[in-house]
């Protein structure tokens, strides 16, 4: 049986519910505190924002604040989403704003197929929870394979044009910048996927270790990529700073010498350009003297500079 109203969708199966519910307001928080007796702190995490992932055990249920990361294309970012979970017996009342996806298909596939809601809720709540963070979980992989996807793609332009160093250290802060949250989701995470192997056996039976077990090792593989992700792009960064740095000393090199060039011309034009009587001032070949003066000098110095190595 099925049961649809604009903002809760309920999904059944057998003596097990799933309700979902997406953006809800303060009637939906009341009529779930009137129905379920649920305590009001728990109420107003759901309603607030910012809180950190945890779980809550009380007699009759199990109250849980997961957080998973989710690419805005809007900000063109990473953001933090949050589900919120309360579990019971036989039901599992998830909380959301609706933009994380992969959660929506799971329930999509239970709503409209009879052979999904056997795979996924014949086993009890304890089950349905293991396939909604595994589905999540599977997810972050997938973003994570794309953050991998960028990180190769400037390790092959590390050494473009100075344009493209340019670009390219834009990149690699918007790669920082979803790198840290990525770790600020996660952090938190491993150890609520961690409690969940081991609370109480009245919402998650034994029999369901084995698979919150494989919940851990996902988190701890995720947790790991992060770490070797962060320190490449570190290692990228310094890479490319030292490369524009490199740039920047050769350009101020060229100038320098360029300006140490022309500052012995100066002098000279400068000194000739004095209105009083200079030797040779009135010589019909000075004009001529002066500028050759002024090619040997210079051609005196880019030979010095040669032999310095300096060019």
């Amino acid at each position: 049986m099925i049961e649809t109203n604009p903002k809760v969708e309920t999904v059944r199966f057998k003596k097990f519910k799933w309700v979902d519910i997406v953006a809800p307001d303060q009637a939906v928080f009341a009529e779930l505190k009137r129905k379920y007796k649920f305590h009001e702190l728990d109420l107003e995490d759901c309603a607030s924002e910012n809180q950190r992932s945890k779980i809550d055990e009380y007699d009759k249920y199990l109250f849980i604040i997961l957080h998973f990361p989710h690419f805005d294309k809007r900000k063109n970012a990473v953001v933090i989403e949050e589900i919120d979970v309360f579990m019971g017996h036989d039901y599992l009342i998830t909380i959301h704003d609706g933009v994380l996806y992969p959660l929506m298909d799971v329930f999509e596939r239970c709503r409209s197929s009879l052979k999904s809601r056997k795979k996924t809720m014949s086993n009890g709540t304890g089950f349905l929870l293991y396939e909604i963070v595994d589905t999540m979980l599977d997810h972050v992989f997938f973003l994570l394979d794309q953050v991998s996807k960028n990180i190769k793609t400037i390790e092959l332009s590390v050494f473009g044009s100075g344009q493209e160093q340019k670009d390219m250290l834009r990149d690699i802060l918007g790669l920082k910048k979803d790198i840290i949250t990525f770790r600020r989701v996660m952090g938190p995470q491993r150890t609520v996927i961690a409690q969940l192997e081991h609370k109480n056996k009245r919402f998650l039976p034994e029999n369901l270790d084995l698979y919150f077990d494989d919940l851990v090792d996902k988190v701890e593989k995720i947790w790991g990529n992060l770490e070797s992700m962060k320190d490449l792009v570190i290692s990228l960064q310094e890479t490319n700073e030292s490369i524009i740095s490199h740039k920047t000393n050769d350009v101020i090199k060229v100038l320098t010498i360029f300006s140490a060039t022309m500052l012995p011309l100066t002098v000279l034009t400068g000194f000739y350009g004095m209105n009083v009587d200079l030797p040779m001032g009135e010589h019909p070949v000075a004009y001529f003297l002066i500028i050759g003066g002024m090619a040997v000098i210079s051609l005196t110095m880019l030979i010095f500079f040669k032999m310095k190595r300096w060019l």
